[in-house]
């Protein structure tokens, strides 16, 4: 059992995070699951023929992003179960041929790195492909206020600007190499069965 009312240090990382792509001349949209409060999965987008408005809304904003940024605590050495809920509600075609950065955190020493390497599959398989750099953020409470100023504005600016400088280059290379060649033409979005994977009997 925890405290009453913890602290949503994750919102402090997030706010830092997104400040430091708008410097960098991004546009930002964060989902934060809370917000969205999407059911636990039972049918992900891709099933249904028509999918709920909310659903459906969520989906778009998704696919329209160039890159994505997954910021995740560590429950029991795993991503938060709601950073996952979100994720398998979708498929590959949404977040495809595409990179991700993955930042996590924590308010014990380790930062979340483990929660941050379980979730490098999750993201492999969703095709939007995680940048080498991480993120991690140790002690989260005491390095970030509310609205996600750091303790030490350089020194966590400079730490943070290997991933998010990868995650531009690739985002920029991805979008760039899609004027000339479709990646759905070669790797087209499977949608039918879970057979459409196997190899050839």
């Amino acid at each position: 059992l925890g405290p009453p009312n913890p602290a949503n240090v994750g919102s402090r990382v997030g706010l830092f995070l997104a400040d430091k792509l708008r410097t960098r001349g991004h546009s930002v949209d964060v989902v934060d699951p809370i917000v969205e409060a999407l059911p636990l999965l039972e049918r992900p987008h891709f099933a249904y023929k028509t999918p709920p408005p909310a659903l459906q809304a969520l989906a778009e904003r998704l696919e329209a992003a160039e890159a994505y940024a997954m910021v995740t605590p560590e429950y029991n050495h795993s991503p938060s179960p709601a950073l996952l809920n979100v994720l398998n509600h979708f498929g590959s075609s949404i977040f495809g041929f595409k990179p991700s950065l993955i930042v996590s955190y924590s308010q014990g020493q380790w930062g979340g790195t483990r929660a941050a390497q379980a979730l490098r599959p999750v993201l492999s398989e969703l095709g939007c492909l995680p940048v080498s750099a991480m993120i991690h953020v140790p002690e989260a409470h005491a390095h970030f206020d509310e609205a996600g100023v750091p303790d030490d504005p350089k020194r966590w600016t400079d730490y943070a600007n290997r991933g998010v400088s990868q995650l531009e280059w690739w985002a920029t290379a991805a979008k760039n190499h899609k004027l000339i060649a479709d990646p759905t033409v070669g790797s087209p979005a499977l949608q039918t069965s879970p057979s459409q994977r196997n190899a050839p009997a």
